[in-house]
């Protein structure tokens, strides 16, 4: 579809960046903190999350970059085991203080602070417990909330509660150190999840009926390879099971039924207790966050045995299941260096059937390059590479927009440079240098790269910096 005339992003519109707790702030026993299972990491030759980026110590000159670079908002996470070192215990004051600095410090500066409340980094006195596989994480997820919400919500007004709960269940090895959990415990874990999730957002609404609060899971359009029908079936079958599940529940309370029967048949129902349906059918989120990379594609499968290719842990990197679709490939797309495809058209179509499935306004949480960058001999940081990519999928969601979906804002992960999950401080996506390394934490500057100042225009003038020209769906 083509637009003569382009809807401009709104008057309001939040033009953010994103972060999460374990990859930047550092710190990791400091202040009474207690570990998380992202602590038990010791990645071989790449940085662990000890120091990260120090966000920790360097919290107000990060602020007043974010100010200098011009942000409306922030997305960031609080680490749970930092305001709660015992889950079931008393609130840990300097963890709290923390995030007192933070928060003010971004309201200081006309910032909206957008606080997720689980990033994956479970306390890890709830992962020797059994994790989100026993049914007490969820009270203690509750009692976490009731901390957050009665300490911070007279400031923080958006509410994320769990981070990518799908790419936890379908991409398990990061998040349960030490073993793969079962197909069956994973939608257990999954459900008691949900439970969390819903609980949150009703204390939310009950203690600050003007807040808002909503999930941010990873979706994304998936295609079939061909026009064969047995492909459509598989890439509807795909995106029902890592998508629409998540968001169906979380929108219309219920679990999706293709996805219910997929479960049955594979046996993974999970045990619901009595009035978890009515729980689920009570909390309603105000606005959905979306974390978006890039689209999909799979092929039919055969159900030979060789459906599966090697798990590597990655969540953009797809591993097919037998019975239900077989990677495939997609000629009209790129790659980055480290095998994510780049289309920023599929942020388009992804956001156009959010929004013709939910109606509710829509916020991507997460977007972004990550690849390696290199201070240059001049001191600056010449990363035309990721204006070009955040440029094209700008232009996509304008032309979203231009569709009729409700688009409230647009946080490109991430801010600052920070540990990637799987590939270190290699792979970097900030729009701020941080000086450091893999193993040598050098002197930890703060360099804008010139994304920085690229993004700086485009928030002045609420996207009218971009180009102008309409493309064609």
């Amino acid at each position: 579809m083509f637009h003569t005339n382009l809807a401009p992003f709104p008057e309001g519109f939040l033009w953010g960046a994103s972060t999460s707790a374990y990859q930047v702030e550092g710190a990791w026993d400091q202040d009474g903190k207690a570990p998380s299972v992202q602590d038990l990491h010791e990645p071989r030759g790449q940085a662990d999350f000890k120091v990260a980026s120090d966000h920790y110590h360097h919290v107000e000159e990060d602020v007043e970059l974010m100010a200098r670079m011009g942000l409306k908002a922030y997305r960031f996470s609080v680490a749970w085991a930092r305001v709660m070192p015992d889950p079931f215990g008393d609130p840990n004051p300097a963890g709290l203080a923390f995030y007192d600095r933070l928060v003010n410090a971004l309201i200081a500066h006309g910032i909206e602070p957008i606080v997720t409340m689980y990033h994956f980094d479970l306390p890890l006195s709830l992962h020797e417990a059994g994790g989100w596989a026993n049914r007490r994480t969820t009270d203690a997820f509750e009692r976490y909330a009731r901390v957050l919400f009665e300490h911070f919500g007279d400031r923080v007004k958006m509410w994320l509660t769990i981070n990518e709960q799908n790419v936890m269940i379908n991409h398990p090895n990061a998040m349960n150190p030490g073993r793969t959990p079962s197909q069956r415990e994973l939608y257990q874990q999954c459900h008691h999840m949900f439970v969390a999730s819903a609980k949150a957002t009703l204390l939310l609404h009950q203690l600050w009926p003007d807040a808002k609060i909503g999930p941010a899971p990873n979706i994304t359009a998936i295609y079939p390879e061909t026009c064969d029908p047995a492909d459509a079936i598989a890439a509807d079958d795909w995106e029902s099971i890592r998508c629409w599940l998540y968001l169906d529940v979380a929108c219309y309370g219920r679990y999706n039924p293709l996805v219910w029967r997929y479960l049955e048949e594979r046996g993974c129902t999970p045990e619901m207790e009595p009035g978890d349906a009515e729980l689920l059918a009570a909390a309603k989120p105000d606005f959905l966050g979306v974390n978006y990379y890039a689209t999909a594609t799979v092929k039919a499968p055969k159900n030979d045995g060789h459906d599966r290719a090697p798990r590597n842990g990655d969540q953009q990197v797809m591993i097919g299941e037998e019975g239900v679709y077989r990677a495939g490939t997609n000629p009209h797309l790129t790659q980055t260096p480290y095998g994510w495809i780049v289309d920023p058209v599929g942020l388009r179509t992804t956001l156009r059937r959010i929004a013709s499935r939910y109606a509710m306004p829509i916020l991507i949480t997460e977007n972004g390059l990550g690849t390696h960058d290199e201070v240059a001999a001049d001191g600056g940081v010449h990363d035309q590479y990721r204006i070009d990519y955040l440029q094209m999928h700008f232009e996509q969601a304008q032309l979203a927009l231009s569709d009729g979906v409700d688009l409230i804002g647009f946080c490109p992960w991430s801010f600052m440079d920070l540990v990637s999950t799987h590939n270190g401080y290699a792979k970097r996506y900030g729009f701020v240098y941080v000086d450091r390394d893999e193993c040598d934490l050098r002197s930890l500057e703060r360099i804008p790269k010139d994304s920085f100042h690229w993004y700086r225009e485009v928030i002045e003038t609420n996207g009218a910096s971009l180009a102008e020209q309409p493309e064609a769906a």
